[in-house]
């Protein structure tokens, strides 16, 4: 993603909007209220890219985990289970 843009505050936000969506095409902008960061303002391009990568992560279970990989985490659990608190 591009690098982060201005920051401008909602004051600024209602006097240059033109100049705010127009710097916002190009990288994001955070908009401030009360000194604060309250929003982000960025090209469709990067927010669609976000949005990819947020589909991508999924959660999963034990229950839903290969078996395989299982076997390994029930391994390591086992092992470190073994292990004294002083190798820890």
């Amino acid at each position: 993603m591009p690098r982060t843009g201005g920051t401008y505050s909602t004051s600024d936000l209602s006097r240059k909007s033109g100049d705010i969506i127009a710097e916002a095409l190009r990288h994001p902008v955070t908009i401030t209220q009360r000194n604060k960061p309250r929003l982000v303002l960025l090209n469709i391009d990067d927010y669609e890219r976000l949005m990819r990568q947020s589909d991508a992560r999924s959660v999963g279970t034990l229950e839903t985990m290969p078996s395989e990989l299982l076997n390994e985490f029930e391994a390591a659990v086992d092992a470190y289970a073994g292990t004294d608190e002083t190798n820890r």
